[in-house]
């Protein structure tokens, strides 16, 4: 690759189908109406994420450009492209707990990228400035979490693969970030944290939405 090598944002995503979408979510909306909040959320994160890489082409030559890919579950790659459309780079994910998954997504991208965000698609307070300030501060660091309010984390980003944190991980507990810094801690690794923000899982989690749709 010559030039600027291009960043890269990397977006789990789930394919919107009634019952198996943020199932949790379920006994206050209904399968179908879990599903449809999911695909609103997801679609609403491409959206960023599309805008985001646009700014960065008319940014000029010194700035990197930003690929995107959608790592999905459930659904097939014609089902995704026919939702989420064209410019964007469709992986399915791979086997294993979320630990593994995102690590082989992060794996993936270093082939072609110096800097690598991950983030899901279930947190609508995340905003084409504050992915961008998480990869300006990605220039200073190993490290860069944005901790949600249930205790995970809503962004990781990383300029190379540390497996170590991903594994032995307690996925969906409050424990996640947590556990995240003490392996960050234990590893001497330089991190930054982002402003906290809070992700839509479970029933009561559904009053803030107003104040982003």
């Amino acid at each position: 690759m010559s030039g600027v090598e291009s960043d890269r944002l990397i977006v789990f995503a789930r394919y919107p189908e009634a019952g198996k979408t943020k199932t949790r979510l379920i006994p206050a909306l209904g399968a179908t109406g879990a599903a449809e909040l999911y695909r609103k959320m997801a679609e609403k994160t491409l959206a960023v994420a599309k805008n985001l890489a646009k700014t960065r082409c008319s940014c000029g030559a010194a700035t990197p450009s930003l690929t995107i890919e959608v790592w999905y579950t459930g659904g097939n790659l014609e089902l995704m492209r026919e939702w989420l459309g064209d410019g964007i780079i469709y992986q399915p994910q791979t086997e294993g707990d979320l630990g593994e998954r995102m690590a082989n997504a992060f794996s993936s991208a270093f082939r072609t990228s110096k800097q690598a965000i991950l983030i899901g698609t279930d947190c609508p307070g995340l905003d084409t400035a504050g992915i961008s300030e998480a990869f300006e501060q990605l220039q200073q660091h190993e490290l860069i979490l944005g901790p949600a309010v249930d205790g995970g984390y809503y962004l990781i980003g990383l300029k190379r693969i540390i497996p170590e944190l991903f594994q032995g991980i307690c996925w969906g507990t409050s424990k996640v970030l947590q556990q995240t810094l003490a392996i960050a801690h234990q590893l001497n690794l330089s991190y930054s944290l982002l402003p906290e923000l809070a992700d839509i899982d479970h029933p009561e989690d559904l009053a803030i939405l107003d104040l982003h749709f």
